[in-house]
């Protein structure tokens, strides 16, 4: 039978939070050394959790199923019973047996009688196990069908890498093991684009290294999408250099691509950051003046959260959904436009909407990243409002008025400056300046060499270095919620209030409530703290910058309002020929051998962000 998804147990390697993979009744332990689950008599397992339930719903409607079974291995005498979980319904079981099991005998149960009712779209599957005897072993299992496709896709896994040297090495050497013992790895190529030309990846079978001048992540991986047609691969898949996951991601994509029906689905990997390895980031996300993760924060240790989560996947899908690329895996014909060339930030959103993609998520599809609110930077908020005002002047389904467009720009930057992070401030001013010459400053400056080095020439005050705990003054930021937000909001922050910079707090700021507004609502002097606290910086009250900022603020508004038209159709324009394959052919072609002379700012400007 054809595998359609593996049972997954915690690595080391990668996340040991064992309430994603499975939850214990009595005494149940974890063998590292074997990778089984030992149960003690009377134990149970249930397989709810958030990498091993099954989506019925996605996997029947989107996929060509030839019947259902659910195989495990395992040792002892045990109750298994398979649940169906239902939105607004209670669950049922769908199955119940007593078997006893023995190494190297797989016992299959058949579940195909639920690919024939009629109402399964939302419906979730799991395994629940209860030893009735000593102690038991569970070993593996899976789900499986008979389905035999007509042809195998050819896949190539693109990844785009700068300077991550030891990142990138150690996960093309995790994927030539899998693939090497992969019943279809024959089918999958590997490439990577070093657009540092530096990681020294051998090649091999299986992996191809691609020397790239460094053009961002958008450039990689646009080099990545012409090297898979060049090889004749009907799929792709883009992925992130620094990205930790299970190599079941590569084959829970592989099959569930080579079984849709429609060649538009395209599978966005979910996201989980490092620092919180239970929460959920990013199940997928929709745009529309910012970027709306979905299900962020969702307790992925708890099974009515994740089977909630996966409900809502399957009926909420905003026209705006797009897939991050650490992990993105999509047919190629059905590309129309390639990537434009952003750098980094924007250039996923922009692919996802601008081409006629089915974007789906598969529930433990998802890689584990460093998280994002380390990676704010001058720099990278530069980078966020010009592509946020990009989206919205070339994507029908995000068209704006003027004035509707110019409000993205004014709560990104007025979001900086009440934080007193002025210099982020007068980079996104930039950024929409160079927005408002049009496209061809993305041509000329498509390096971002010039446009890094001046970000870096204004930045002042938030540079991370050694960590510095001033004292905390606490009077304004202790009084009540909505009475501190109302005084903060109508003042912007003690801005518009007379010597603000002697009477407003000092606070200390944890890296996680870096982004928001609310905790300086209050101080005149804010030290924020890195993950680990080894390193900060602080900001101070300035009247005289931020009245600057908000001067240009009002006259960048006036004439982007005055010449919105012009600009907006000078964009459209311009995406349709800098997302040809004819363009990238031109642009990569000039440097292919030569060595990139960008240097890298340590600010996530090397790949896709």
């Amino acid at each position: 039978m054809l595998t359609l998804q593996h049972f997954l147990l915690p690595d080391p390697a990668i996340c040991t939070e064992e309430a994603l993979y499975y939850h214990p009744r009595g005494p149940v332990g974890w063998d590292t050394d074997s990778g089984a689950l030992i149960m003690g008599p009377g134990a149970g397992l249930g397989f709810g959790s958030y990498f091993n339930l099954f989506s019925l719903g996605k996997w029947a409607t989107a996929c060509t199923l030839d019947g259902l079974f659910v195989e495990l291995e395992g040792e002892g005498r045990m109750q298994l019973r398979v649940i169906r979980a239902i939105p607004e319904q209670s669950w049922e079981i769908v199955t119940s047996a007593v078997v006893t099991l023995a190494p190297g005998q797989p016992h299959a149960i058949d579940l195909s009688a639920l690919l024939d009712r009629d109402a399964i779209d939302g419906n979730v599957l799991f395994l629940d196990v209860t030893n009735l005897g000593s102690d038991a072993r569970f070993i593996a299992g899976r789900f499986a069908t008979k389905t035999v496709p007509a042809t195998w896709p050819a896949l190539t896994v693109s990844i785009t890498t700068f300077k991550r040297e030891e990142q990138v090495q150690e996960t093309v050497a995790r994927l030539e093991d899998f693939l090497q013992g992969y019943e279809h790895g024959p089918n999958i190529a590997v490439q990577v684009v070093d657009n540092g030309q530096s990681a020294e990846i051998p090649p091999s079978p299986h992996v191809r290294p691609i020397p790239n001048r460094n053009l961002g992540g958008a450039g990689g991986f646009a080099r990545g999408l012409l090297e898979a047609q060049a090889a004749g691969s009907t799929h792709c898949l883009f992925m992130d250099d620094d990205a930790s996951f299970h190599m079941e991601n590569i084959a829970r994509a592989y099959v569930f691509l080579a079984l849709a029906t429609d060649p538009k689905v395209a599978l966005a990997g979910a996201m989980i950051t490092n620092t919180h390895k239970w929460t959920m980031w990013e199940n997928g996300a929709w745009f529309d003046g910012s970027c709306h993760p979905l299900a962020c924060g969702t307790d992925l240790r708890k099974p009515a959260q994740v089977i909630e989560m996966e409900f809502d996947s399957m009926v909420n899908r905003p026209a705006t959904l797009y897939g991050g690329w650490w992990f993105f895996a999509f047919t190629i014909a059905q590309v129309e436009h390639h990537p434009f060339p952003f750098f980094v930030r924007g250039d996923d959103i922009s692919f996802s909407l601008m081409n006629p993609f089915h974007v789906m998520t598969l529930n433990g599809v998802v890689s584990f990243q460093d998280d994002f609110s380390e990676k704010e930077s001058a720099q990278t908020l530069y980078l966020d409002l010009r592509n946020h005002l990009v989206q919205h002047l070339v994507t029908p389904a995000l068209e704006r008025s003027a004035m509707g467009t110019a409000r993205i720009a004014w709560r990104f930057i007025l979001r900086a400056a009440v934080r007193m992070h002025y210099d982020s401030a007068e980079a996104q001013i930039m950024a929409w300046k160079d927005v408002m010459e049009g496209p061809g400053f993305f041509d000329k400056n498509i390096d971002m060499s010039q446009r890094r080095a001046d970000i870096k020439a204004l930045t002042r005050t938030e540079a991370w270095g050694p960590v510095e705990r001033p004292g905390e003054r606490r009077r304004f930021t202790r009084i009540p919620r909505k009475l501190r937000e109302v005084l903060g909001l109508s003042s912007l922050n003690g801005h518009f209030l007379p010597f603000w910079g002697l009477l407003g707090d000092r606070v200390i700021v944890k890296i996680s409530k870096r982004s928001l507004v609310y905790p300086v609502l209050g101080a005149a002097e804010a030290t924020y703290l890195n993950t680990d606290r080894t390193k900060s910086y602080t900001v101070t009250h300035d009247k005289a910058r931020f009245f600057a900022i908000l001067r240009e603020v009002i006259s960048l508004t006036l004439r982007f309002r005055r010449d919105y038209e012009t600009i907006r159709t000078r964009w459209r324009d311009g995406y349709e020929d800098m997302t040809t394959a004819s363009y990238w052919e031109e642009t990569l072609a000039p440097e292919e051998t030569g060595k990139d002379t960008g240097k890298d700012t340590g600010n996530d400007t090397g790949a896709a962000a």
